[in-house]
């Protein structure tokens, strides 16, 4: 029996997942690549870290989302290299020959350079993350409510999160909420009117690419949440002890959340194809790799310019890329003309908090609260799994009505429990 045609997907999140999902119909065998066996709704990886939701609530098992399928499978494996000349790709678990190849790794934090940034903050791009920064919030506490040192206990209770965009406007409301109303009934010995959480933006405003009155809006509501907004402030150190600004400031704290910068994945680095700003692969307008046509490059790790400027790297693109790709897939399959991809921007939602939030949908502009449940709404239903639907609506309901977030728990160290338990055959 003839071979059926393999396409190779690299990456479970949101493109890699919607790529797999448009070529469900076709033709074809699909492989889909990832180190990790869980697809990660990272929009809501904030509220893990700040003892909202627990990881398993925004996790969900990639074999499951493709069982019954017979021509799916799944390679738990990170990729090493890839040899377009051969077809081939090198993973540290085994190599997979490809007729068509959907690189869709996403992107990693992106420091700038500033090599005690990137050693010392806080990143929020999986799980291991948000378990990390979520330990390291309550550690902050329980450090402060014993410490003797008034100095000390300042740069303890101070919060520092950099980048004015969704994920660092999102993650200074939670901590806020977090302070203001779940933890002092746990702490009533601290005062928490030494609590700072400041967030830092480099540009001149909040949330680019919304309107100008939804980022008047966000600041104001930020403020009223008692977030320290400074606008025009830019990191250049941090030693884990304290923050020097670009201007010569200096805030001490032992919290840096690094939420201002993002680049193309190290998967990038294993093809050798140009790369543009942000170590992106360049992609031609059916968003192939140049000379390479049976190879796509989508969401953060390509580089496509839409009317003189690089498109956004943001889940909505990614998941539109992966339809058209599939799409160029089957149409090449079929005898048919590829076509260029063009985006459609769906909309811009971000909350900041209880009752607050701010969105774009085409022609209207919305916030406070009608706009913080279309946000609840929205991403309720991007969820995969009803089980994970049902878990995250309860436990926004129960912080809602109560005031309580459920998952503030301190867990082991993951890097020790890495070394202990995980044992290389």
């Amino acid at each position: 029996m003839m071979q059926k045609t393999h396409v190779v997907i690299v990456g479970a999140g949101f493109g890699g997942l919607k790529a797999a999902q448009a070529l469900a119909k076709a033709p074809v065998r699909i492989t889909l690549v990832d180190r990790r066996n869980y697809h990660l709704f990272q929009p809501l990886l904030y509220q893990v870290a700040t003892a909202e939701l627990a990881p398993a609530d925004i996790a969900y098992p990639i074999r499951k989302i493709f069982r019954g399928r017979p021509d799916f499978g799944f390679h738990l494996g990170e990729v090493q290299k890839v040899n377009l000349a051969e077809k081939k790709l090198y993973t540290d678990t085994g190599d997979l020959a490809y007729d068509y190849l959907i690189l869709a790794a996403g992107g990693e934090t992106n420091h700038f350079g500033m090599e005690s940034v990137a050693k010392n903050s806080f990143g929020l791009k999986d799980i291991e993350d948000s378990i990390v920064v979520r330990n390291h919030l309550l550690r902050m506490f329980e450090l402060a409510g014993r410490e003797q040192d008034p100095e000390v206990r300042r740069a303890l209770l101070t919060f520092v999160v950099a980048g004015g965009g969704p994920t660092g406007v999102e993650s200074a409301g939670a901590i806020s909420e977090l302070v203001g109303l779940v933890l002092p009934p746990d702490y009533p010995h601290l005062d928490f009117s030494q609590v700072r959480i400041i967030l830092l933006e480099a540009a001149g405003r909040l949330l680019a690419g919304i309107p100008d009155r939804l980022g008047d809006y966000t600041f104001r509501a930020l403020q009223d949440k008692q977030v320290e907004v400074r606008l025009n402030t830019a990191v250049s150190e941090f030693n884990g002890e304290k923050i020097i600004l670009k201007s010569g400031g200096e805030i001490a704290t032992r919290t840096l959340i690094w939420a201002a910068g993002v680049r193309a994945a190290a998967l990038a680095n294993a093809v050798d194809s140009p790369k543009a700003s942000l170590n992106r692969l360049v992609v031609t307008p059916a968003l192939e790799l140049p000379n390479h046509p049976e190879v796509f490059a989508i969401g953060d790790l390509a580089y496509f310019e839409q009317q003189g400027r690089p498109l956004p790297m943001v889940a909505p693109v990614a998941v539109q890329q992966a339809s058209h790709a599939a799409q160029n897939i089957m149409r090449h399959l079929a005898g048919q003309d590829r076509l260029p991809f063009v985006y459609k921007t769906p909309g811009i939602l971000a909350t900041i908090g209880r009752n607050k939030a701010v969105a774009v949908m085409g022609r209207w502009q919305f916030s406070g609260f009608f706009a913080w449940v279309l946000w609840l709404n929205v991403h309720i239903l991007r969820l995969i799994g009803f089980h994970n639907r049902l878990s995250v609506s309860f436990s926004w309901a129960w912080e809602y009505l109560f005031y309580d977030r459920v998952v503030r728990l301190m867990m082991p160290d993951i890097e020790n429990l890495r070394e202990k338990y995980v044992r290389k055959p």
